[in-house]
């Protein structure tokens, strides 16, 4: 039972029953996430300060140019991570292969991998647009005492034991689940510490709210483009307002707030979509539905597909639940005529 002024640290020690085979580690996991986020947003709030914004100058393994704070925030991450001793592997968007966590005395010993993107939404920086850390945890699967495998990683989201993302906006907030419900912590800056603001969060069942870069319309598959024709066209309680921000995390965020979808679809210009299973989709799949929400590839659940690579791409479709089962109505119906004009074409 959530209690009003309640700290992160206090609500994850009054639900640590919630998990009674982990010893305490996922709490303490949680707390190392918490003290690293406290470091990143120091430091994204002083851009503009010091020599912090801008491009690095060298791209990650996606091929996009790597920010200066994508390389701090992920440096950060792992180093919090790894220094207290509290899981077995990292994954992260900015590297190309998983990180195995060896050195300390617990070597092998811990139960937990941690997958994330440290920043998304970094190319905002400079314009002074929010921005957020998205992160993912499971349980290993391969024997506790042995290296961390790749297969530790590759797993269903519906596997995951946690999920979250922070934002670093007007004010800095830690959303999270553990597979009963969303909470979401807003940091005091002046006492250092995340206090319970916005507890047990949920999706509107529908929303006036679509998510999309209306600039790649051309490229769009058939029902995307008959989705948002429908968001437009003035019937009912419609037209829906466009809001796009171009960072997932705050996209996102709004949503669950006001009710709305959030849409990255395939496209001509990318086959697979753009957003990554792992580190995006999965997590974000995982905190939409305990906010009483749903998302999909546009054909079937995220959280049931098996990855088959640790930088893979999905299309991505999520929020309120109603909205998220209309857009896939129009991308269901387009793929099925597409189909039977296929047939009616290779008949003739």
């Amino acid at each position: 039972m959530s209690k009003p002024n309640q700290t992160l640290g206090e609500f994850i020690i009054e639900n640590q029953s919630d998990f009674p085979g982990s010893s305490g580690e996922l709490s303490r996991l949680i707390n190392s996430i918490r003290l690293a986020a406290k470091v990143v947003n120091h430091e994204v709030n002083k851009a503009g300060l010091v020599d912090i914004i801008g491009a690095y100058g060298e791209t990650n393994i996606q091929g996009e140019d790597q920010q200066k704070l994508d390389v701090y925030a992920n440096n950060k991450f792992i180093q919090t991570l790894t220094n207290r001793e509290i899981v077995c592997g990292i994954a992260s968007e900015e590297n190309d292969d998983f990180i195995r966590i060896e050195g300390h005395k617990r070597d092998h010993k811990n139960k937990y991998v941690v997958l994330m993107d440290p920043l998304d939404g970094s190319s905002n920086i400079d314009v002074n647009v929010s921005v957020g850390t998205i992160f993912s945890i499971y349980q290993r699967v391969t024997p506790i005492g042995t290296p961390v495998q790749k297969e530790d990683f590759l797993q269903p989201g519906n596997m995951q034991v946690a999920a979250g993302y922070i934002i670093y906006g007007t004010s800095t907030m830690l959303v999270y689940t553990t597979g009963h419900g969303v909470n979401g912590f807003t940091l005091n800056p002046a006492l250092g510490s995340w206090y319970l603001s916005h507890p047990d969060m949920k999706f509107p069942e529908d929303g006036r709210i679509y998510s999309i870069n209306e600039g790649n319309y051309i490229h769009f598959p058939q029902g995307v483009k008959d989705y948002i024709k429908y968001c437009q066209e003035e019937q009912g309680d419609r037209p829906y307002t466009s809001r796009y921000i171009g960072s997932m995390v705050s996209d996102i965020h709004r949503n669950m707030i006001k009710g709305g979808i959030f849409m990255y679809p395939k496209s001509s210009k990318a086959n697979n979509g753009k957003l990554r299973l792992l580190y995006e989709c999965n997590p974000f799949a995982y905190l939409t539905e305990q906010a009483g929400g749903k998302a999909s590839d546009g054909f079937q659940r995220i959280m049931d597909i098996k990855p088959a690579e640790l930088h893979e791409r999905v299309p991505f479709f999520c929020g309120s639940r109603k909205m998220v089962e209309k857009a896939e109505e129009f991308m269901q119906k387009a793929e099925t005529e597409d189909q039977s004009q296929s047939l009616s074409f290779s008949s003739k």
